[in-house]
């Protein structure tokens, strides 16, 4: 067994680079490639150095039961059909989401190097992850990236009962001059299935409008609820609804109404999504438009805070200095996914990296 350290709060912390070459081999041991391993395995750590740990390290269990289930294709045969050059379609092959992604990410930023705008829809793909992490590549290249996601109803509709639409994810993210890129990575969802798990663990009650019973009914008893509700009720929800056409039905891999049909097939877990990447060179001069980021940024940061504020900030900033500090400190790591780490880590007897 091995020894950790723990933090005041029982985590353990793990160098980020360790962590990632950590979760890679785990990953290896379900039976993916090397580099799709490290791909995915760089898309969970990502998540946990922003501090976004309902996306991080604690998917790699998941993701190995997926594979070992074969809900994920540990050895997909990925190829792209197009029939012009600014858009393609990526068939994923039940690939796990990082890998589809990330390969869509790159179709789009070449493309897009030569047509201005470019989108690449990915079809049949399983569970994205952090989407803002794609875009967030995009937006490493001096592109502006946008992305989609649409998967399995798991979220109210406004005037449904029962769960009717997925908690469809939206990023984007603005590269910028000097600062931390924008980046904006929102659900349709008022609150996360995580959040309401969380909350019937501890017996907390849940904010008024943000779950619903089995029937669609709105409720804060954690132990009742089972879904979210839409962000902004009818907004959410409609947000939601056309995700999926821009994705799913884009694609010809239509996820809704095969889910609400008589096909058991309709409720085998799948995901689609929607990349776009755009130059800012096809607009103008790039090196200027990076730097009007930086004043428009710069210009919300000096607005007077309200009362209490701890000042203002735009989306993706304090994420971004978090990963800074994770990325010096180490990866905080929770109790039962760190034991549950080592424990695959020991029976395929793989090295367990050292603690800080």
């Amino acid at each position: 067994m091995t020894e950790t350290a723990t933090t005041g709060t029982g985590k353990t912390l793990v160098p980020a680079e360790d962590l990632r070459t950590f979760c890679a081999a785990l990953l290896e041991t379900g039976g993916l490639g090397p580099e799709h391993a490290r791909t995915t395995a760089d898309v969970f750590v990502w998540a946990a150095q922003r501090g976004v740990d309902s996306h991080g390290i604690a998917r790699v269990p998941a993701y190995l039961e997926l594979l070992a289930k074969g809900v994920a294709n540990a050895r997909p045969g990925l190829t792209v059909e197009s029939t012009t050059p600014g858009a393609a379609v990526l068939d994923a092959d039940r690939a796990p989401g990082p890998v589809a992604l990330t390969a869509a990410a790159e179709e789009a930023v070449n493309r897009a190097r030569t047509t201005g705008i470019a989108s690449v829809g990915v079809r049949s793909t399983v569970h994205t992850g952090a989407i803002g992490y794609y875009v967030s590549k995009i937006a490493e290249q001096g592109l502006v990236g946008i992305g989609f996601v649409s998967g399995m109803p798991n979220m109210g509709y406004t005037g449904v009962k029962g769960a009717a639409v997925a908690t469809s994810p939206l990023a984007i993210a603005v590269p910028a001059a000097d600062r931390a890129p924008l980046l904006l990575d929102m659900a349709t969802a008022t609150i996360a299935l995580g959040r309401i798990r969380q909350a019937k663990a501890s017996g907390t009650p849940l904010p008024e409008g943000a779950a619903a019973t089995a029937d669609g009914t709105p409720t804060t008893d954690p132990a009742e609820a089972v879904m979210p509700l839409p962000l902004g009720g009818a907004k959410g929800s409609g947000m939601s609804l056309a995700f999926e056409l821009i994705t799913s039905v884009l694609v010809g891999a239509p996820i809704f109404s095969a889910f609400h049909s008589d096909d058991p097939q309709g409720r085998k877990h799948r995901q689609n999504a929607l990349l776009v990447a755009i130059d800012p060179a096809a607009f103008g001069d790039p090196e200027a438009f990076l730097a009007s980021v930086d004043t428009t940024l710069g210009t919300l940061k000096e607005l007077p805070p309200t009362d209490g504020a701890d000042g203002v900030f735009y989306p993706g900033e304090r994420s971004a200095a978090t990963a800074a500090l994770r990325g010096e400190n180490g990866i905080a790591v929770a109790p039962k996914v760190w034991q549950q780490l080592t424990a695959a880590a020991d029976a395929a007897g793989i090295t367990v990296p050292a603690v800080l």
